[in-house]
């Protein structure tokens, strides 16, 4: 159990964190990097799940992908060492095959895509998107962790499909995709 008894420490004030080893870096590092845009995703999702609490469907699927980036955070504040004093919390093989098929239940319920879309449609789609974009942007920080040191490969798989979770969610909060709005290239030549 986590037990936080004083917030202000200060230990923070000279540009440096500690890892949950117990390591100082940077709070500029890779690492802290990745696991910072994965808090600031989960930041977005509580957003977006104030538009999403009556959908029997989509609120506890996001409800599990906030618990689980809670998870893949723990994971990337956590080297890889052969000397560990603790067992990490590692995002698993499940956790990512969970996400697949929310995406294949989710998807099946939307019409087929003729075009790019616009972020934005209703206000639970809107903040869907810009947790997607987010998200993609995390990938990108854990991609660029995992080019540096060694990470769970899991991390970057499961990171990879929550962005795309996250697509078709904002397309079923879009009444099922009915109400996407659709890319017209050159529109506006």
């Amino acid at each position: 159990m986590v037990r936080l008894d004083k917030i202000v420490t200060k230990a923070g004030d000279g540009g440096k964190t500690r890892l949950a080893t117990g390591e100082p870096v940077s709070k500029a590092s890779a690492r802290v990097e990745a696991y910072g845009a994965v808090d600031e995703l989960n930041s977005a999702l509580g957003v977006a799940r104030l538009y999403t609490t009556a959908d029997p469907l989509l609120d506890p699927i996001l409800d599990r992908a906030q618990n689980d980036l809670f998870d893949l955070g723990a994971d990337l504040a956590t080297p890889h060492a052969d000397d560990l004093k603790f067992e990490p919390l590692r995002i698993q093989a499940s956790q990512t095959d969970r996400l697949e098929r929310e995406v294949d239940d989710l998807n099946a319920k939307l019409e087929p895509l003729t075009s790019f879309i616009l972020p934005g449609g209703s206000p639970a789609a809107a903040h869907l998107h810009l947790a997607r974009a987010i998200a993609r942007r995390a990938e990108r920080a854990i991609v660029a962790l995992a080019d540096a040191e060694p990470i769970s490969p899991e991390a970057v798989k499961f990171a990879n499909r929550l962005s795309d979770l996250l697509f078709v969610a904002a397309r079923y909060a879009n009444d099922q995709g009915k109400a996407d709005l659709l890319w017209k290239p050159g529109a506006n030549r």
